[in-house]
């Protein structure tokens, strides 16, 4: 409590200097920020090293960090810590827009510009909701880790969200009580937070913890463990087979995509019509209207780089939640890193023009063969079948065979219908998604768990057999 207490002195403390501008804090301010202009700005590598560091406090970074932590918390059934989470990372959303209106100060006006903030300067967003997200996430997950591991936990944490902060600085977007300022609140919001979470503790009985030595709730260690120990020895060798396997899985699919791609591309530029190709793009073109142009938009977005992974982000944190295994969250990873791989290397070598039809969409960067969009929705929703089907007996897990089907099927239609592939790039997409998906599932096996389960158990007693009458 009393370090919450000094941080939120300290952050009052710095709003008021900053409102009323004090001479000797705007100095400091000022001397630091073209100090660091001067010595960055000149160097390519190091702005581009301080804007990957910088990444790691933006909301798309910590967003999906405390969504898939909650995920995992909700599925565990420890409601209190995903409550605590959830609820301390959209404090800082909520107070860092309304303190940069209240304030109202301008950003860091610099020589030589690297970089672009949007807003008012104080507090900084990223070390705010940096500290307040890496913070929360450690108090919640350290007693997962052994005690040893603790203490160099918490360091690392605190070195990431200095380097966020200073990064800040050394792009030029924010001053060093801006920075300051972000973290002293961070430290009195995630404080407060805690003490709260203390309180309804005590109020059902618990003992009071020391956060910072042993977590929030040091009795869900079990349930914060992301995954069971494997047994490292005697898999081993099936490891280094399933890579080798994988390999060659993948060369041989790659070999396909290019065998039936290339001639595709040959053939009069790309434009021939083989099955429709020439012909199912000039129809769909011809056909359209405003409400077919908004569904096939949002088909065409389902199947995008940003939705595909927000998905797999979700089915993975699920399924390492559920399953208590990294085998299904390795799977699913092969499955998604060797579709993106296959079809970066099958479209550069094919390069095939798009339909000459006008697209729906402008200038895309790949070549058409084979459509990557609908290849990655077929191999995340098959491999997520996959994962569910053997799991459970519930009515719904037939939602994940629906969408196995009917997603893929949304997003090539949508394609064909905004010009931007031929049929022949869809069932590029087929063949990709039919040769990889099996071959990750048969080497990889990320339902091992299960027919192990199913196989342990023992046999059910067979009725004596009756003899015959004499």
């Amino acid at each position: 409590m009393t370090g919450f207490g000094v941080a939120a002195l300290l952050f009052s403390v710095l709003v008021i200097a900053v409102r009323v501008r004090w001479v000797p804090l705007e100095s400091l301010d000022r001397g630091v920020v073209d100090g660091l202009n001067a010595l960055v700005a000149p160097h390519r590598p190091l702005v581009t090293l301080m804007g990957g560091i910088s990444r790691l406090g933006s909301f798309g970074i910590l967003a999906w960090l405390i969504a898939i932590a909650a995920t995992l918390l909700l599925v565990r059934r420890r409601l209190r810590l995903a409550s605590f989470l959830v609820a301390t990372a959209l404090g800082g959303l909520v107070l860092d827009p309304t303190l940069k209106l209240a304030v109202g100060r301008l950003r860091p006006v610099v020589e030589r510009p690297v970089a672009h903030g949007g807003g008012n300067s104080f507090p900084s967003g990223h070390a705010l909701n940096s500290f307040i997200c890496y913070a929360a996430l450690l108090v919640v997950f350290l007693p997962a880790l052994p005690a040893r591991w603790r203490r160099p936990a918490l360091l690392a944490g605190g070195v990431l969200v200095l380097l966020i902060g200073f990064s800040r600085l050394a792009l030029g977007v924010h001053f060093l009580s801006d920075v300051i300022g972000g973290w002293s609140l961070g430290a009195a919001w995630v404080g407060l937070c805690a003490a709260a979470f203390e309180l309804v503790r005590h109020e059902s009985g618990k003992r009071v913890t020391a956060p910072l030595a042993e977590g929030l709730e040091p009795e869900a260690a079990r349930d914060l463990h992301p995954a069971a120990p494997g047994r490292a020895p005697a898999e081993a060798p099936r490891r280094l087979w399933a890579v080798a396997g994988l390999a060659v899985a993948w060369v041989l699919t790659l070999g396909a995509l290019v065998a039936v791609g290339l001639p595709l591309a040959r053939y009069q530029h790309g434009n021939g019509n083989v099955l429709g190709d020439h012909a199912i793009p000039h129809w769909f073109a011809a056909h359209r209207d405003a409400a077919l142009e908004r569904i096939t938009a949002t088909g065409s977005d389902v199947g995008n780089t940003h939705a595909i992974l927000a998905i797999g982000l979700v089915v993975g944190a699920v399924a390492l939640a559920v399953a208590r295994r990294w085998r299904p969250v390795v799977f699913l990873l092969t499955v998604m890193f060797g579709e993106l791989t296959l079809f970066l290397a099958s479209a550069a070598i094919a390069g095939r023009a798009r339909p000459d039809v006008p697209n729906m969409d402008g200038q895309l960067p790949t070549s058409s063969y084979p459509s990557g969009h609908v290849a990655a929705t077929i191999c995340l929703w098959a491999a997520a079948a996959l994962l569910v089907l053997p799991r459970t007996r519930a009515w719904w897990r037939w939602l994940f065979v629906a969408a196995a089907v009917l997603m893929p099927l949304w997003v090539a239609v949508a394609r064909l219908y905004r010009g931007e592939h031929h049929p022949t790039d869809i069932l590029g997409s087929v063949l990709l998604a039919g040769l990889w998906v099996p071959a990750a599932w048969w080497l990889l096996r990320p339902n091992a768990d299960v027919t192990e389960h199913a196989t342990a158990r023992p046999a059910p007693a067979t009725a004596r057999p009756v003899r015959a009458a004499p």
